[in-house]
């Protein structure tokens, strides 16, 4: 198994655990009662039911042990770790599109946790890569399937969660 060091979240790291636990303790069960029904069916050499059962118990093994891999693996980032200032990894950072003027924001996650679509962006990915130990008010250059793009760090956020408004 590849023991590529796995860089979590505190959250990432838990959803891991949470979906390996149903897996071991649901999931597993499950389709172990699905082998033994369609066993019942009589000869297994021509039984789809006990084929489908067998494949997706095969299934779910695989993604048990790498899950374990991951959380063998894994090293659970702390945001106190890090600059205050710098963008690093948990942080939600807030930038703008220096051409088009949109903002986006986001949270740097390892490439474990990335996730696009609901704003978790791996610091391993383009933009990711660029933006890494850069502080508010810099520009960074990124070369983007859509092309040379400029993004400027409007905010960084340490932990989006316990960030809190300065009086």
């Amino acid at each position: 198994m590849n023991d590529k060091e796995i860089v979590l979240t505190r959250d990432g790291l838990k959803k891991l655990e949470d979906e390996l636990d149903e897996l071991k303790t649901v999931h597993r069960r499950e389709v172990n009662e699905r082998i033994r029904q369609a066993k019942e069916f009589g000869d297994i050499s021509e039984n789809a039911e006990y084929e489908d059962a067998k494949q997706e118990q095969a299934f779910v093994e695989g993604r048990i042990l790498k899950l374990e891999g991951m959380i063998r693996n894994a090293r659970v980032i702390d945001a106190s770790d890090y600059v205050a200032d710098e963008v690093h990894l948990g942080a939600t950072i807030k930038v703008m599109e220096v051409g088009s003027k949109t903002s986006h924001e986001f949270t740097i996650v390892g490439s474990a946790e990335a996730d696009p679509k609901n704003a978790r962006l791996s610091n391993e990915s383009p933009l990711g890569r660029a933006l890494m130990g850069r502080k508010k008010g810099e520009t960074v250059d990124v070369t983007t399937p859509r092309g040379q793009m400029k993004y400027k760090i409007e905010a960084i956020n340490k932990d989006p969660k316990k960030t809190k408004k300065a009086s």
